[in-house]
């Protein structure tokens, strides 16, 4: 329930402005207050008229409205709410607001809130899928501003694909995940993500192509259920999530350590592609070429099984274990005999062949294996697999005893 939170609404222009409407019935039956603000092209949409009566509030809409200003200056107004939605989201207030801008009264209250923001970006495929809008998406989430959505379906414009705007239940959920009543409140997740990288003089490491875009996303779509996230990365280009614990790593070893001081944990999640094997005999200097054609002598021995040793522990050990298994070949029969030999609950399975541009790129395809068999997800945006993931880590720390059979939407 919302009961006693206030919720500042801004309404930007676009079909699903529509929307915005049941948004609002739906936040007032949880007990929230509303408060709109409707931009200058949401009115081409939406009328204040019908905004304002079904908010029960006034329906804000000019920058420079004197009476407004001086009953409720902008400032204050920003201020006064618990939490900010914009919903709908056009491409043109998201690129303003990564812009800074403040020209308009939606843009002023977005760069002057202290507030969190909740963003459900509604738009044309194209325009969602834009180098441009992606670009100003990263910086937003660089930002701490959180996203719900866009879903993936048929628009207005007669196109199908990602842009449509979040279905209101879908964003009162989280909504309330923001406002400290998602299904994972009270919830510890532990997730891995990144490379590792074994260094073999100071200069010099062995490393992989792993960004840590999909543990990134899994952090961020988990913090948004409620759950108090920590997150040990390896030095990954993604840029860490606000909002959750972020323990820096480096090595395999060192990963290993940060998760056992991270236990107990009720679900731990294995996103970090980590080295199978490090140096042993690390130079203390830089090696150099000694012209006899000979490369140095370099002797490894076997990095530490974190899944493994998480999923084996008698005492402390999360009621969800989750690994993740790249592989390049026969990836269903290798993940499902790695989830045998590991002891965990699910694999999240991924061909990573570099024809498939999964490694580093922006979208995966996954099957999620579990004792129940094996799921075939469709390719699909890193942020809405980890949505999807997501909502099966909260439905199975739900019932417990379920663990084992994923089950759910996909």
């Amino acid at each position: 329930m919302l009961t006693g939170k206030r919720i500042l609404l801004i309404i930007s222009g676009g079909i699903a402005a529509y929307k915005a409407l049941d948004l609002i019935r739906r936040l007032r039956e949880r007990g929230a207050g509303v408060t709109p603000v409707l931009t200058r092209a949401g009115e081409a949409f939406v009328t204040p008229l019908s905004v304002a009566a079904i908010a029960g509030e006034k329906c804000y809409r000019a920058l420079f409205d004197l009476t407004d200003e001086a009953e409720m200056g902008h400032i204050e107004l920003s201020r006064a709410a618990d939490l900010v939605v914009v919903a709908p989201a056009s491409a043109d207030l998201i690129a303003r607001m990564a812009a800074g801008q403040a020209d308009d009264l939606a843009s002023t209250l977005l760069l002057a809130t202290d507030k969190k923001v909740l963003v459900a970006p509604s738009m044309n495929v194209r325009m969602w899928l834009h180098p441009a809008t992606q670009r100003n998406i990263a910086v937003l989430r660089g930002d701490d501003v959180r996203f719900v959505g866009p879903d993936e379906g048929d628009m207005a414009c007669g196109e199908y694909g990602p842009g449509r705007m979040a279905e209101p239940l879908e964003i009162v959920a989280a909504i309330e995940a923001m406002t400290g009543e998602g299904p994972l409140k009270g919830r510890h997740v532990l997730i891995t993500s990144g490379p590792t990288q074994e260094p073999i003089d100071p200069v010099r490491y062995i490393a992989n192509r792993s960004s840590g875009a999909q543990g990134a996303a899994l952090a961020r779509a988990l913090r948004d259920l409620g759950a108090r996230v920590t997150f040990v990365t390896g030095p990954a280009r993604e840029p860490s999530p606000g909002g959750v614990d972020v323990v820096p790593v480096v090595t395999a070893r060192d990963m290993l350590a940060a998760v056992q001081a991270a236990l107990p944990a009720d679900a731990a999640i294995f996103a970090a592609a980590v080295a199978d094997w490090h140096v042993t005999n690390v130079s203390g200097s830089k090696m150099k070429k000694d012209g006899s054609g000979r490369p140095p002598a370099l002797e490894f021995a076997e990095n530490p099984d974190i899944l493994a040793h998480v999923a084996g522990l008698k005492k402390d050990r999360p009621a969800l274990v989750v690994g993740f298994a790249a592989e390049t070949d026969d990836v269903e029969a290798h993940a499902a005999a790695k989830l045998v030999r590991k002891g965990c609950d699910w694999i999240v399975a991924n061909d990573v062949s570099p024809a498939t541009g999964i490694m580093g790129g922006g979208e995966n395809a996954v099957t999620l294996i579990s004792a129940a068999g094996a799921e075939n997800w469709p390719r699909l945006p890193k942020d809405e697999v980890a949505r999807r993931l997501a909502a099966r880590v909260a439905a199975a720390l739900r019932k417990p005893a379920d663990a084992g059979a994923p089950g759910g939407d996909a």
